[in-house]
């Protein structure tokens, strides 16, 4: 199994998971992974990569095992997608503190914003083998 590219998200959020719909329409060559920050999973990879579990308000990309939060985890992502959405990782140039109080604001708002769900989302059969289950 390749795991040089897994995106934790937050399974209930509904922001989280269309942005998840939305890397895999653009990741072509499905070099992403996905996993629920909730689930055993997700947090045996946090604690693989000495990630702090009690705040979960990021989506995480481990990149060849290198953890990478916030404005840029969502940067890197963007790096790697299919056509033009790559561009937006000159976003990069923008200070760091800038772009994270941007996300922050957001992942702060994101269920009063877009809604939450009881539970993870469950991918369906055309996806399910980009997700890590269990491991």
């Amino acid at each position: 199994m390749d795991l040089e590219m897994i995106i934790l998200f937050d399974g209930v959020c509904n922001l989280c998971e269309a942005s998840v719909n939305f890397i895999i329409k653009r990741d072509k060559k499905k070099k992403f992974r996905f996993v629920p920050l909730q689930s055993d999973a997700g947090a045996k990879l946090l604690e693989d990569a000495g990630i702090r579990t009690d705040r979960l308000d990021t989506l995480i990309l481990l990149k060849h095992g290198i953890p990478y939060t916030k404005s840029r985890g969502a940067l890197e992502i963007t790096r790697e997608l299919d056509g033009l959405w790559r561009l937006l990782y000159a976003f990069i140039i923008v200070p760091r503190p800038i772009r994270d109080a941007a996300y922050s604001l957001i992942a702060k708002n994101r269920y009063k914003w877009f809604g939450k769900k009881d539970a993870c989302m469950v991918p369906d059969d055309t996806v399910r083998n980009r997700f890590i289950i269990q491991r």
